[in-house]
């Protein structure tokens, strides 16, 4: 009897067998993220070579315990000097002479220089845009950055880390009753006119030191953090307008004179009474740990009487 019919048909079914397991392990392996432009990336192993064009990602990434895994970074991002410097502007294959496995951008790159994005991809170089606009987006995206690189465990350390910080700063604000906190104007752009989205992390820095947003009715722009509101609607609230608080920065390039000089804003109550601030955008508008310290310095300028108690980062 001729067996080797049967023999094959046994070896053909132990392979489609190993080769179903073999794929089904992998797939178990693999991790999946979806970033801020939904597209979703599915990979088997964390990313070691990584290129950081947004100051938050390398804040973040370094917060994870990551350093030589980032090599590279983008104009203005000072936090790791003997790194090369790219830009979304260069020649794709300036970026790809590094070797890189995953670019980390944020939409505004996508959207403005979309050649870039396809050249890298069709270089098997893995893309991903990453950018919270709002607070309950924070956390995830931590541990999106997280799952990337193989720090799951420390993203979750550093979102009970500053749960736990968040608390301590806020604490002292239980004692001050609803209508005895300082009503805010928070400036986005000056020279627009520009607040903050009431969902945007400005704002959430802004609630959590126990200010209260005068602005709620402000219309979101696109899908952005920033909102639009005008000149007319700012004075109608002169009145009501205890402190006046602006971002600065490379958005928002402005000075206290510049506020208190502003034609019409002499009728505001904050410029009338010296009230009138600046506090830096990257403690208030990037998604990084340093929003405590932003929470912290907002809160010193509402109610000086607390100082710097529960502020442990500052």
């Amino acid at each position: 009897m001729n067996l080797n019919p049967l023999v094959n048909s046994m070896r053909i079914k132990v392979f489609v067998s190993v080769s179903c397991l073999v794929l089904l392990l992998t797939t178990l392996a693999a991790a999946s993220i979806t970033d801020s432009e939904q597209r979703t990336l599915v990979f088997s192993q964390p990313f070691k070579r990584i290129i950081s064009l947004y100051p938050a990602h390398t804040s973040n990434l370094l917060e994870l315990g990551l350093n030589k895994e980032i090599i590279a970074c983008g104009p203005g991002d000072t936090q790791l000097s003997d790194r090369p410097v790219v830009q979304f502007q260069d020649d794709p294959e300036r970026l790809l002479a590094l070797k890189p496995d995953l670019v980390l951008i944020r939409p505004m790159i996508s959207r403005g220089y979309p050649n870039l994005v396809r050249i890298l991809e069709k270089n098997n170089v893995r893309v991903v845009s990453l950018q919270p606009t709002t607070a309950s987006e924070l956390f995830s995206y931590w541990e999106t950055l997280g799952r990337l690189t193989g720090r799951e465990q420390q993203a979750q350390d550093m979102v009970e880390t500053f749960n736990k910080k968040l608390a301590a700063i806020t604490e002292p604000l239980k004692k001050i009753p609803k209508e005895k906190r300082k009503r805010v104007y928070f400036e986005a752009i000056h020279r627009q006119m520009k607040t903050f989205a009431p969902s945007s992390i400005a704002i959430f820095v802004l609630e959590s030191a126990g200010g209260i947003n005068i602005a709620t009715d402000a219309e979101q722009v696109r899908e952005t953090n920033i909102a639009a509101y005008g000149k007319e609607r700012i004075l109608a609230k002169a009145d009501r307008i205890d402190l006046y608080l602006a971002q600065s920065g490379r958005m928002n390039p402005v000075s206290v004179n510049d506020i208190v000089n502003e034609p019409g804003f002499g009728v505001i109550k904050a410029v009338r009474t010296n009230q009138v601030f600046l506090v830096d955008e990257e403690m208030v508008s990037r998604p990084t740990m340093n929003l405590l310290d932003g929470i912290g310095f907002v809160r010193s300028l509402l109610y000086p009487d607390y100082g710097q108690e529960g502020i442990s980062r500052l």
